[in-house]
Order: structure tokens, then sequence, then C-alpha cells
């Protein structure tokens, strides 16, 4: 047994620029990491949102300030571009978007303390953002069309470039309309420096719902469906990729369809009882892990006894789910990139945009990870072996372990290094989920997303934000630029971003105001979300 060490893994970062991410590299000569370096045609430092007065701006001088504190270490140079591209999903091939020609798009692998310099290019003909989930970075880095920048405009390029202080399992997405339902997606990894756990092999684990590209389906073609031809989030300007100028190339397939294209993706009579609701809006015809159906699914190789950490994250849009590796036993390590207190589980339940880094000791033989599609009656699947004469599960494989114990993050306890210091809150913030299936009217306290609204803050507060759900559907709710303690009578104050919050119960967390900006708080729900579950958090100057 010996430490990992990650650096080395796959040599992910050496790839070609062509395959979408030009290798990592280091030097002095760059712009410094205080202030954004953009691309050409777009706003910088002069970008200021529409709405209220008062608010501290995601290029101000306080953001500048909390960056500069982040300090400075090597640079990382990447390079994404964002482009239409046929995608083999093993054996069946679809037209999409992605980042580069693979799904997902090639990882980006950085160590806490690197400044993340990372260029997207958009190469799509319709406007693009990039948002690096779950990272506390400086807010003009957010990637929020309208609220944090200008979108991206065809044949354009941005460079996000922020500090990255905190090891863990991230994650690159769009944050444009309904794109990350599609292919625009990569895993983000930052890497320990102090590594303090010992492993042998690292699996990246991505889990996907897929629907672009197959039948004549888009993700927009959907939404309407799913708002019964009452128009969409575009039409009605809050979508959480909108850009409010209404620009012509802003992406408008299926928007506002009389009659949307493709079959219906409807979801009807699913049921989880887990989630205690259905399992989601969306029935979708495929399943992946790492990019592959369960009929051609990814290999991951390793040797009897192996001790391997996966970081799995859940990049669907509309699906949750609980996940198990056949024969064994596996131990929580993190939780949306923060240690936790190891705990042994048999299988994990993760909602949209969560992720948790798990351990496992690996036995002899072929074994299948099964991602099923809570309440969906489907799966995903990706296979471990350690030897070379076995054959590979069925697609229909369902270890047993799938129904085994399953540790939800509210009674997972905090590494002591990470848990928030005990204090009363300085302010309180009370928000209502509202809407329902019948109309697709999904908001906060009956009101779709405002660009003009915001919940104000101050810098230095303890806030205690409640989440009620007062739906009939299950939500896992996300707010970019910090991480909470999950409070309330049975939660354990483990480290988070994002977490659900089942139909007709509240979540309540704390965190620390020590991020200055404007800050979007959401559903990671894509259809939840575009259709107006979404408001914004502001720092108050």
């Amino acid at each position: 047994m010996h430490t990992y060490t990650r650096r080395a893994l796959l040599g992910v970062s050496a790839v070609a620029a062509g395959s979408g991410v030009l290798a990592a590299c280091s030097g002095s000569d760059s712009p410094s990491a205080s202030g954004p370096h953009m691309g050409a045609g777009h706003g910088g430092t002069d970008f200021v949102p529409k709405g209220p007065k008062g608010y501290v701006n995601p290029s101000g001088p306080e953001v500048a300030a909390a960056e500069r504190r982040r300090g400075s270490g090597p640079v990382r140079r990447f390079k994404l571009t964002a482009t239409e591209t046929s995608l083999d999903l093993g054996g069946r091939t679809v037209r999409s978007w992605a980042y580069g020609d693979s799904l997902p798009g090639k990882e980006v692998r950085i160590t806490a303390g690197d400044v993340l310099d990372l260029n997207l290019a958009n190469h799509l003909s319709v406007t693009t953002t990039l948002h690096s989930h779950g990272v506390r970075m400086r807010c003009d880095m957010d990637g929020v069309p309208s609220l944090t920048q200008n979108s991206i405009g065809p044949g354009a390029d941005f460079t996000y470039r922020f500090t990255v202080t905190h090891p863990g399992t991230y994650w690159l997405h769009s944050h444009s309309g309904m794109q990350l339902d599609r292919g625009l997606y990569a895993p983000l990894i930052v890497e320990d420096p102090k590594e303090p756990m010992s492993y042998d092999k690292e699996w990246v684990v991505v889990l996907d719902d897929w629907l672009d590209g197959v039948g004549g389906s888009t993700p927009d073609d959907v939404l309407a469906q799913l708002r019964h031809g009452k128009g969409s989030a575009m039409d009605m300007d809050m979508g959480m990729g909108m850009d409010m100028t209404k620009d012509k190339d802003t992406e408008h397939s299926g928007a506002g369809h009389a009659k949307p294209a493709g079959p219906s993706r409807v979801l009807h009579g699913s049921h989880s009882s887990l989630l205690n609701s259905e399992g989601g809006s969306v029935a979708y015809p495929y399943y992946l892990v790492n990019g592959r159906l369960p009929q051609a699914p990814s290999v991951f190789r390793a040797r009897p006894g192996d001790r391997i950490r996966l970081r799995i994250i859940n990049a669907g849009g509309d699906t949750a789910f609980r996940v198990a590796l056949g024969g064994h036993e596996m131990t929580v390590t993190h939780t949306d990139g923060y240690p936790v207190q190891h705990k042994k589980t048999d299988a994990l339940l993760l909602g949209m945009a969560e992720r948790y880094d798990v351990l496992i000791t690996a036995k002899d033989g072929v074994f299948p990870l099964v991602a099923l599609a809570e309440g969906k009656e489907a799966r995903a699947l990706a296979v471990l072996r350690t030897d070379k004469g076995k054959t590979l599960p069925k697609a229909s494989v369902r270890p047993k372990e799938l129904d085994g114990r399953l540790v939800p993050a509210r009674r997972l306890e905090p590494d002591d290094a990470v848990a928030l210091s005990e204090r009363e809150p300085d302010r309180e913030i009370r928000i209502r989920m509202t809407g329902g299936m019948k109309n697709f009217d999904w908001g906060f306290d009956h009101q779709p997303y405002s660009l003009e609204h915001r919940h104000p803050i101050r810098q230095g507060e303890r806030v205690r934000l409640t989440l009620v759900n007062a739906t009939d559907m299950w939500h896992p709710m996300h707010l970019h630029g910090h991480t909470f303690a999950m409070t309330g009578l049975d939660a354990s104050r483990a480290r988070k971003d994002t977490a659900y919050v089942l139909p007709h119960r509240k979540l309540v967390v704390d965190f620390d105001a020590d991020n200055p900006g404007l800050w979007m708080l959401h559903c990671h729900n894509q259809y939840h979300s575009e259709s107006g579950m979404m408001t914004v958090l502001g720092y108050r100057t």
C-alpha cells in the first residue's frame, strides 16, 4: 500500500487542445489572479448586471479583495471548446453539444492553491457560459449570464481565471439555458497537496441521463412538452442561462414551438419511496456512466486488493441515482468535495449535481457498478474488473447492495478540519419552494426567477437559510459560491453545496457570508430551474 500520486493518474491533463483541453502549465508571466482575463469581445471588470442599487457588483472591489486573500499559486492553463459533435455512447451515435469530442468532457485536474486559467471557446451557433460547480471562487468567474458576466457569443471566447483554495470533487458545466442536459460538462478534480488518505487507484465516475439527439429529441423541446405548450423559460425571461439582452443567437430550439418536435419524453406514473415522490419529470431513453450505455459499459481495471477512491458525480438533468458496487462495501469519505468522518455503506443516493467520494478494497473478479435511475425503472452501468477471464455483467444486473444500507448526507458528520464553528445566525432567510407538475410553474414563494429580485446579506454574517418544500416533488438545491452546513434537528452539519429536499419537508442550512458578490440559489433539476425555481442572494455594499 502506498500513497497514491494523483497528478500522475492517466495523464488526464496532458491531452491535445483539439480534443477539448489544453495541457496544464505554469508560468510567472501570466496575468495576475486578482483580476479576470477575458477573451476578445467581452466585458470584464466593467460588467454591471441589471438590478437594484446598493449591492456588490460581480467585479467590485470587495470581490477583488476576497480573491487577493485567497493568494496566488502556480497558473494551470486549460482550453475547452464548446462545439456540436457526434458522440459514441457505446454502439449508439448521437449528435449533440460537448466540450471537444468526448463525453464527459476531458477531466480538468489541478491542485488546491493553483490558479485555474480556463479558456472557453464557443464554436456553437448560440451563446454559452461555464460554471465551476461547487468551487468557492470570485463572483465574476461564476458563469451565470446576465448576473455575473455577459454571455459568450458564437465564435468568441472567455477566460475564467481564479484561485482554487479547497481540494475536492467538483465539475464544470454550461450555465446557459438547457445546455447542461446535452453534453456540456466535465469533471473538475482539485487535489490535496497534503492528501491524508492512502489509496492505489482513482476512479472518476460521472452519471448522466440522456435524450439529446435520440429520435429527434432536444432538452428544449422536452421542456416545452412539460410546459404543455404554455411557452418556455425563454419566453418568460427567466432562464438560468438567459442573457437578458435577448440576443438573436441565444439558444431557442424548442422554445415557443406550438408543437414541440420529437417524441414525448414526459414521465408518467413513476414513484420513489426514497424520494417520497415521483422520480422526476422526464422519461429519458438512456442512462450513462462515463458516457457509455449499459450494453457497452466502461471498464475500470485494477488488481485484487487495490484500494480505490471513487469520485462519483451526478451530472444528470432530472434524475437521482442510487449507486452501489456489487460485492463491495463502500466507505464514504467526502460529500460535495468536503471530508466527512468515514462511514460505511452499501449504497448512496445522489441528487443532481451532488458528489460523493468513497473508498473500496477491490475483490477478485468482475463487478457491476450500477446507478439505478431512482423511480424510473432504468439503470446505468460500469464495470470494475480485477481478472482477465470472466464475461461482463448483463445490462439488467441488480446487485443486492442497492437494497442494503444507505447513508443520507444528513447522517454524515463533518471532518473536524471543515466543521463550521458553533455560532448563532446573524440573519435568517426563509424561502418556500412552490409550483407543480400540472402547470410546470416552479418558483420560490410563488414567484418565478427575476434578475432584479435579491435576498440581501452582508459580509461577515452567519446566515441561516430555511428552504421549505411546499410542493409534491423533491428538489436538489444548490447555492453558488459557498458551502453550507446541514443543520436542523435531524442533521449532523456535514458541509455541502447541493442537497435535496423531500416533498413537504424543509432543509435548514447555515453558511458564512465570506465571498462577496451576487450568487444564485436554484433547484438543480434543469427543467425546474429553467421554469423559474431560481433566485439571487446578494451582498449589500
